[in-house]
């Protein structure tokens, strides 16, 4: 009996691996959406390849291929940020897999609707523009795309600079890799430094206090090695300071036109005042409240400029980093306040006490010196007796300079990609169609929608 059940599974197991069998595996069309995960290596494509995909998608849709180049600079910057974001959304135009489920198409051919595809992305998104109604009303098209109306305007602003001159869209794009990488290796040289820096300082005191001669001697030598270290460092810090004032030099003409400034990260002005931080809404947040007291966390991505809120005069500066507040500074504006920054990567060498600064000027980079989990400005008053969030000035930049962490803008709009689609709720749905995919090593079908 054990034999001829042995025999079974044998003929069994032959074949399975001579005829294939019918095994499937269901992809949910409820619940969580399915969507194809993120390719091993991103797909990157040159200028010529962008702007076919762009024109393509536009003259099919209906939707100016401006808005298209645009929206794919803003959400993924040409794919070189494809997510997943905090709120979800994935891919080439920073879908939410609930919309991409609805309104994603395969647009190059291979079977599969893949918002991880340049081609597939950028085509959907010119559907969805479509079926909100692009061809009469752009505004009202791209707000359904997200609703906020900074997102809007800065799509629209954008769009405008693109159509004045196909090539404006990629040399903008070439000025701000360099700046961008050039303000990079700066905020890390200057965290090297930092870290040496207090390596070194650990390593002396506890030279200082070995009773035994060899433990000092040997503690001793650490503390050299961790100054070779910072020195290095800071010559790189040098360097690296060196390049970046010669990217901003050649971006410095450009960065006047309002759409360039704000790719570039330039700052943000209303009413006499700037946003301390660059970069714009769509990577500079803050939350309503702060952990423990009045004050407010910006988050960055580490190395985005730091300014000077408003005309005013150095009170105090550290570049070497405080064990709480990291490498910052203390200004007292024009009207009086008096405002303390925290955690900067590094602080821009004119910045000294007595020295006058005009709104807007840059005095460091973003970094995370001292008690900081992760890159951001810590901004208080001082001392810390109202929340900086509160004040009117800062509240003028939701939406534009930065956007709130909860999602919700001043006048209390959604304004996160969670809300994308929302407007396409009331549009029919199509009926479900769905493709093949076979995987022939493992006898597998997949079916995701086409």
């Amino acid at each position: 009996m054990r034999r001829a059940a042995l025999l079974a599974l044998v003929a069994l197991a032959l074949v399975a691996g001579t005829a294939r069998a019918d095994v499937f595996q269901v992809v949910p069309t409820t619940g969580t959406p399915f969507v194809p995960p993120p390719p091993a290596v991103p797909e990157q494509l040159d200028s010529a390849q962008l702007l076919g995909l762009w024109q393509g998608a536009g003259a099919e849709y209906g939707v100016p291929w401006q808005v298209l180049a645009a929206i794919n600079k803003v959400e993924s910057n040409f794919g070189r940020n494809m997510g997943p974001s905090s709120a979800g959304a994935v891919g080439w135009m920073q879908f939410m897999p609930a919309t991409w489920m609805q309104w994603g198409v395969d647009a190059n051919g291979d079977g599969v609707a893949d918002p991880w595809n340049a081609a597939d992305a950028i085509y959907s998104a010119a559907r969805y523009l479509a079926a909100a109604g692009a061809s009469t009303d752009l505004y009202r098209a791209v707000y359904a795309y997200n609703h906020a109306d900074w997102y809007v305007q800065e799509v629209l602003a954008i769009a405008q600079l693109y159509g004045t001159d196909q090539t404006v869209a990629f040399s903008v794009d070439r000025m701000q890799q360099q700046l961008d990488a050039a303000r990079q290796a700066v905020a890390d040289a200057g965290d090297r430094v930092a870290a040496a820096e207090k390596q070194a300082a650990k390593w002396q005191r506890r030279a200082d206090r070995a009773a035994l001669l060899s433990d000092r001697l040997a503690l001793q030598k650490q503390a050299t090695l961790a100054a070779v270290r910072r020195d290095s460092a800071a010559h790189d810090l040098a360097k690296a300071r060196r390049a970046l004032e010669k990217a901003e030099q050649q971006t410095k003409a450009a960065s006047f036109d309002p759409a360039v400034g704000g790719m570039l990260g330039a700052p943000a002005y209303s009413g006499g005042y700037v946003f301390p931080v660059g970069g714009g809404a769509g990577v500079v947040s803050a939350s309503h409240t702060h952990h423990d007291y009045p004050a407010v966390d910006i988050a960055a991505p580490l190395g985005e400029p730091v300014y000077a809120l408003a005309d005013s005069v150095v009170v105090r500066s550290w570049s070497e980093p405080d064990p709480r507040c990291g490498i910052g500074l203390t200004l007292q504006a024009v009207d009086g306040q008096t405002w303390t920054y925290c955690h900067l990567s590094v602080l821009d060498p004119s910045v000294v006490p007595g020295t006058a600064l005009s709104a807007g000027q840059q005095v460091g980079l973003v970094g995370e010196t001292g008690d900081a989990t992760g890159p951001h400005l810590h901004l208080q008053l001082q001392p810390a007796t109202a929340w900086p969030q509160q004040e009117a000035w800062f509240q003028a930049f939701a939406g534009t300079a930065f956007s709130w962490q909860d999602g919700f803008d001043a006048e209390g709009a959604q304004s996160t990609p969670a809300v994308r689609g929302l407007a396409m709720a009331a549009t029919p749905r199509p009926a479900p169609v769905f493709q093949v995919v076979p995987t022939p090593s493992q006898g597998v079908i997949l079916f995701s929608r086409g």
